[in-house]
């Protein structure tokens, strides 16, 4: 019998195989880290969720979800979601002048590792 570790490996391989990458870990570490804005993860770290002897946190698996192109609730538990009906919700941007919706359309079109650079300017910039 499998445990959930394991069958979240199976989910995470069958993933990347069916977006068209590889399922080994130096495969998974590349392009994890280019699409993850917090701390880069180790060779050893990824291997072991392609092993099935960790999990990643929720953080990482919407990450990875949002890279595969897969439902995040399907990813981590093998289930689609729960369906739940909710309001829709206002564009986040509507009430933010169009030049500072305009910097945030460049930031997002900037390749990830030039945007964690820029994030990490702004927070630095923030910090009192």
């Amino acid at each position: 019998m499998t445990n959930a570790k394991q069958q979240f490996a199976a989910r995470l391989k069958k993933a990347m195989e069916t977006a068209g990458y590889e399922a080994k870990p130096a495969v998974l570490e590349r392009e994890f880290n280019q699409r993850y804005m917090g701390s880069s993860l180790t060779l050893h770290g990824v291997r072991k969720w392609l092993l099935g002897e960790s999990l990643p946190s929720e953080d990482k698996i919407n990450v990875l979800a949002s890279w595969l192109n897969v439902n995040a609730d399907e990813l981590r538990t093998g289930q689609a979601g729960r369906g739940t009906v909710s309001e829709p919700r206002k564009a986040w941007n509507a009430t933010i002048p169009q030049q500072e919706r305009d910097v945030v359309d460049a930031f997002l079109a900037l390749p990830m590792q030039q945007r964690k650079i820029v994030r990490e300017v702004i927070l630095a910039f923030a910090k009192k």
